[in-house]
C-alpha cells in the first residue's frame, strides 16, 4: 500500500524491478548506474565538506584578531611589568611572529588535533573544552530532544487542521517564542522562578549547574533542578522553527495525489498523516534537525552565560572578553565543524529516503 501511495519512491529501484525487465541482466545496469551516481554524490559533498572546514579555519584564525584588546596585558593581570617582559611573553606565545607565519602555525597544528594553549588557564585548549563538553551536551542535548518532538508533533497537527483555532494558536505562539531573545526570556524566568514575584516563590536555583553539596542520587536531582529553567528557555525558542518548518512541509503534501488514492481506498485519516504524508515531508525537517544537531554541540553562549552554566557557550563568552585567542579559536573551529559534520550526514542520508535525490 505504501510503495503505491508515495510518490517518493516512484522512482527507486525497488520499483523499477517490478517490472518485466527485472529478472534480465540489464537490471544491474540501472542498479550499477545508481551507485556511482550516489558515490559521485557523497564525493561531492565531502569535497564541500572539507572546503568549509578550511574556510573555517582561515575566518577563524583572522577574524579574532581585530577583537580589541592585548591578550599579552590581560596575562600580566594588570601589573606594571617592563616592555622587555611583554615582549618575553609575546615569544613564549609566538605573538612576536609575522602574521603568515602565525597563520600557518596555526593551521599546521590545528590539522593534528593540537589547538594551542590557553592564555587564560594556561592548559592545552582541547583539554578545556573536553571539560566542558559533557556539561553542554547535557544542557543543549536535553532541549534538542524535547523541542524537536514537540515541534514535529505540534507542526503535523497544525497543518493536518490547518485554519482552525489549534492551528492558530500553536502557529502564533510559536512564531511569537521564535522571535524572543534568549537572553531576555532567560532573564525573564530567573527573575520570575528564581528570585520570586508576587505570589510565586523562588523555586529553581539562579544559576550554575549544581549547589555542591549533594551525592549520588541526591546530585543528580540537584543538577536537574539546575537544568529546568535554562532547558524551558532553549525549548521555548527552538521548538518554533521546527513547528513552522513541519507545518510547512506538511501543508506541501496535503493536496497529494497519493493522499486522495490511500483515503479512496478506505484508510483511516490518521494512517494516511503517519504513514504516508508526515514520511514524505520529513525532508526539510531532517534538514533543521541535523542543523540543530550540530549546534547541539556548539551550545548557546548566550543562555550558557545568562545562567552561569559551566558548558561551551560560557566558556567562549568567558574566552573572548580576554581575548583568549588559542581557546576562542579551538571553540569556533569545533563549533564549526559539528555544523558542518551534521550538514553533510543530512546530504548523504538524503538520497537514502529519496532516490530522486542525488541524480
Amino acid at each position: 500500500m505504501a510503495a503505491e501511495s508515495t510518490p517518493a519512491l516512484a522512482g527507486s529501484p525497488a520499483h523499477a524491478a517490478d517490472g518485466p525487465a527485472a529478472a534480465g541482466p540489464s537490471a544491474r545496469g540501472p542498479r550499477a548506474g545508481n551507485t556511482v551516481a550516489y558515490l559521485r554524490y557523497v564525493a561531492g559533498k565531502l569535497v564541500g565538506a572539507a572546503v568549509s572546514l578550511l574556510a573555517v579555519l582561515v575566518t577563524g584564525f583572522f577574524l579574532f584578531r581585530l577583537i580589541p584588546g592585548d591578550p599579552v596585558k590581560f596575562m600580566t593581570g594588570g601589573r606594571q611589568v617592563s616592555a622587555e617582559q611583554l615582549a618575553a611573553y609575546r615569544r613564549e606565545f609566538g605573538l612576536d611572529l609575522p602574521l603568515w607565519q602565525q597563520f600557518t602555525d596555526y593551521c599546521g597544528k590545528a590539522l593534528t588535533g593540537d589547538l594551542g594553549t590557553s592564555y587564560q588557564f594556561n592548559t592545552p585548549v582541547i583539554d578545556k573544552i573536553g571539560e566542558a563538553l559533557p556539561n553542554t551536551l547535557l544542557l543543549t542535548g536535553t532541549a534538542f530532544v524535547l523541542y524537536s518532538v514537540i515541534g514535529v508533533a505540534l507542526g503535523t497537527r497544525a497543518a493536518w487542521r490547518s485554519g482552525g483555532a489549534g492551528d492558530r494558536f500553536h502557529t502564533g505562539l510559536a512564531l511569537t517564542l521564535f522571535s524572543v531573545p534568549s537572553f531576555w526570556l532567560g532573564l525573564m524566568l530567573i527573575i520570575v522562578f528564581s528570585v520570586g514575584m508576587g505570589p510565586i516563590p523562588g523555586l529553581f536555583p539562579t544559576g550554575g549547574m549544581e549547589s555542591g553539596n549533594a551525592h549520588g542520587f541526591g546530585h543528580v536531582i540537584d543538577v536537574v533542578h539546575h537544568l529546568v529553567l535554562p532547558v524551558i528557555t532553549l525549548v521555548a525558542v527552538q521548538y518554533g522553527e521546527t513547528l513552522l518548518v513541519t507545518r510547512s512541509a506538511v501543508l506541501d503534501e496535503m493536496g497529494s495525489d497519493y493522499l486522495t488514492t490511500a483515503r479512496a481506498k478506505g484508510l483511516r485519516d490518521d494512517l494516511v498523516r503517519r504513514r504516508h504524508a508526515v514520511p514524505n515531508a520529513m525532508l526539510p525537517t531532517m534538514t533543521l534537525i541535523f542543523v540543530n544537531l550540530g549546534r547541539v554541540v556548539a551550545g548557546t553562549v548566550l543562555v550558557e552565560t545568562v545562567f552561569s552554566w559551566p558548558g561551551l557557550g560560557g566558556l567562549f563568552y568567558e574566552a573572548l572578553s580576554v581575548p583568549d585567542l588559542p581557546l576562542v579559536q579551538g571553540l569556533f573551529l569545533v563549533f564549526s565543524a559539528a555544523v558542518i559534520l551534521m550538514n553533510t550526514l543530512a546530504d548523504l542520508i538524503y538520497p537514502l529516503l529519496d532516490p530522486r535525490v542525488g541524480r
